[in-house]
Formats: structure tokens, C-alpha cells, sequence
């Protein structure tokens, strides 16, 4: 995680914004009370920091997806030669918020879903922008959506998010859990990550949660 220069920060803000929401969207099935979506969108410190902020998630723990357990280590991962990303494991009440809404969210303020393999300063395959279906309904609604905002062209480029299923998630050491609450002054965090939290008060002001649901309970 490299620092962002403040111009390349404003950038980013600037360009935050609502895309439309799933056409496809039905309520919750055969769990109607829990769900789990894991999603990788480049540094799991911010997308983890922004999900806990969300009315309705219940957990979000920092991880890694895409790789083997024995390589399931942050440092490995940096190496970029795992096929591990840096994700985020993030379970739901979907009588509270849909899971389309929580991949609404995704698309509009958790980061960049056109960055092939990097996110702002970090680059990598680990920093790649991917869905990890918990089943097949999952990945369904998740390549439509990505087909109907390509229809609407919601973004200037091509979107790059990969939908990989049959990947397991390994959550990451624990210095990395709650990063972001922990170390709001850290500098990646203050340029990089908060003012994701701040659109996603901004744009989703009814998802929005002041208090995060933190891995460690506090």
C-alpha cells in the first residue's frame, strides 16, 4: 500500500458517484436472515472500512481469495504470484439491505471497477477488482449486473471485475482487521480510504452507519 498524492486522491473523489441500482434484485432466499459475498476492490483496509459503515452488514473481515491456504500469508500475497487479491469476506442481513445494494455500493464509492489489476497507488493482480460468488444465484445476479451497466455505459471504460467462483476465503492476519477505525490518522488511510467513507455517506445516506461493526467488537 503506497501513498496517494493528493491530487490523485481528489481525482478519485471527484469521480465517486451513484451507479444504477440491479434491475435484477430479489429478496432473500432460502437464508433470509444471513448472507456472505466476499468482493476484492484493491486494499482490503478501505473496503473492509467502508462495508462496516454500511446499515445492515454485520461483519466484514479482511482477507484473501483466489489462491491456496498455504499461500494465504500477506506476505506471500504481495508477491503477486498466488492468484490470491486482497478481499473482503462481508456477511449481511438482507432484510436490512439487498445484495444487490451491497454490489451497488461496490461499483459506486468502493472503488474503481475499470483498473485492470490496481486500485490508486497499489498495483498487482493481488489488487485486482473481483466477486467471489457464495453460490450460483450469487454469480447470476452478479454478471447482469456487470451486463447492465456496460448497456448504460454507468462507467467511461470497460468494466475489469472478474467473477471467480469455487474460491475460498482465508481471513488475514490480524493486524490487518479494523485498519482503518484503528488508524484513522495513518496516511494511506487519511488520503486513501476515509474519503471513500465519507461518499459513501454522501451518496448512500440511507446505508449509511456512523458506528462501524468492527471484527474485534469494539
Amino acid at each position: 500500500m503506497r501513498l496517494l498524492t493528493l491530487a490523485t486522491v481528489l481525482a478519485f473523489v471527484a469521480q465517486a458517484s451513484v451507479v444504477p441500482p440491479p434491475v435484477d434484485d430479489p429478496p432473500a432466499g432460502v437464508n433470509p436472515t444471513s448472507e456472505t459475498i466476499v468482493l476484492a476492490g484493491g486494499c482490503f483496509w478501505g473496503v473492509q472500512g467502508v462495508y462496516q459503515h454500511v446499515n445492515g452488514v454485520t461483519s466484514a473481515v479482511s482477507g484473501y481469495a483466489g489462491g491456496a491456504k498455504d499461500t494465504a500469508h500477506y506476505e506471500m500475497v504481495g508477491s503477486g504470484r498466488t492468484g490470491h487479491a486482497e478481499a473482503v469476506q462481508i456477511t449481511f442481513d438482507p432484510r436490512v439491505i439487498s445484495y444487490g445494494r451491497i454490489l451497488q455500493i461496490f461499483f459506486s464509492v468502493v472503488h474503481d471497477p475499470t483498473q485492470l489489476n490496481r486500485q490508486g497507488p497499489d498495483e498487482g493482480t493481488e489488487y485486482r477488482s473481483a466477486i467471489f460468488p457464495g453460490d450460483t444465484n450469487q454469480e447470476r445476479l452478479a454478471r447482469a449486473y456487470i451486463a447492465q451497466l456496460g448497456v448504460a455505459r454507468a462507467f467511461k471504460s470497460k468494466i475489469a471485475t472478474t467473477i471467480e467462483m469455487g474460491k475460498a476465503f482465508y481471513p488475514a492476519e490480524d493486524y490487518h482487521q479494523d485498519y482503518m477505525t484503528l488508524n484513522p490518522t495513518q496516511p494511506y488511510i487519511a488520503f486513501n480510504d476515509l474519503p471513500k467513507v465519507a461518499d459513501l455517506k454522501r451518496l448512500f445516506p440511507d446505508r449509511y452507519r456512523a458506528k462501524p461493526t468492527l471484527v474485534r467488537g469494539r
